[in-house]
């Protein structure tokens, strides 16, 4: 049982093992469903027409990712169309771009912050953010690879600078935990062949980051919800 293959070359995309591929697999797959099943809930628990639409979009973007990451890895381990393959990496880390700003819009747009300040213009900013860095992946994708994930944390970092301009902050203790959980993790993003199933540990460090800060949205912006643990 091989665990790891040797690192790939500059430009070039890692070949996983089937371990790995295996791995990379059922470490999103098996998510896809209880992150739709928090999405309806959380949905169906709103109170305004303005927690509906935020919860909406935080759901459809965390299933997103996970479904997309699946079908990728699903892809490439059974896939041989390498067009298609190509196709559907290029979708896969455009959805993490998304995945942040989807994050982030309960936290903009269901907080209240100082008047006049910046963070409302974080609401559309982080949005634009996300654009920007999809072209640049689109464009010179696995060109730059370290530019390319300083994009990453650039963009989930940024937003939360809003934190100083909040008025209520309840749930920031979670979201720092959710933060850090998601920073270790891409020390295990750049290491495929030198760690083995680097990139399925990757893929939990999500998970993680992801269930921290779905809790913290859970019991601090839709208290009326019961699907956080008190």
């Amino acid at each position: 049982m091989q665990w790891k293959n040797s690192r790939a070359k500059p430009n070039e995309m890692y070949r996983p093992t089937q371990v790995e591929h295996l791995a990379n697999i059922f470490t999103h797959g098996l998510f896809i469903l209880p992150m739709a099943m928090y999405s309806v809930h959380l949905s169906l628990t709103a109170k305004t027409e303005e927690q509906a639409w935020v919860a909406k979009i935080n759901g459809i973007c965390h299933i997103m990712l996970f479904l997309v990451s699946t079908v990728f890895h699903a892809y490439s381990f059974m896939g041989s169309n390498h067009r298609l393959k190509a196709l559907l990496h290029r979708c896969d880390r455009a959805m993490i771009y998304l995945f942040i700003a989807g994050a982030y819009t309960p936290w903009l747009h269901l907080k209240a912050y100082t008047d006049g300040g910046w963070s409302y213009e974080l609401r559309w900013a982080m949005w634009v953010f996300a654009m920007f860095g999809i072209v640049y992946q689109q464009l010179f994708h696995e060109r730059y690879e370290t530019v390319e994930t300083t994009f990453y944390v650039l963009i989930a970092v940024i937003p939360s600078l809003a934190v100083h301009e909040m008025l209520d902050t309840s749930g920031i203790f979670e979201l720092k935990i959710g933060g850090i959980v998601y920073l270790a993790g891409v020390v295990f993003f750049k290491c495929d062949g030198r760690i083995p199933l680097a990139h399925a540990i990757w893929h939990l460090f999500v998970v993680a980051g992801a269930a921290i800060h779905l809790h913290a949205v859970a019991k601090h912006l839709y208290p009326q919800s019961n699907i956080y643990i008190s």
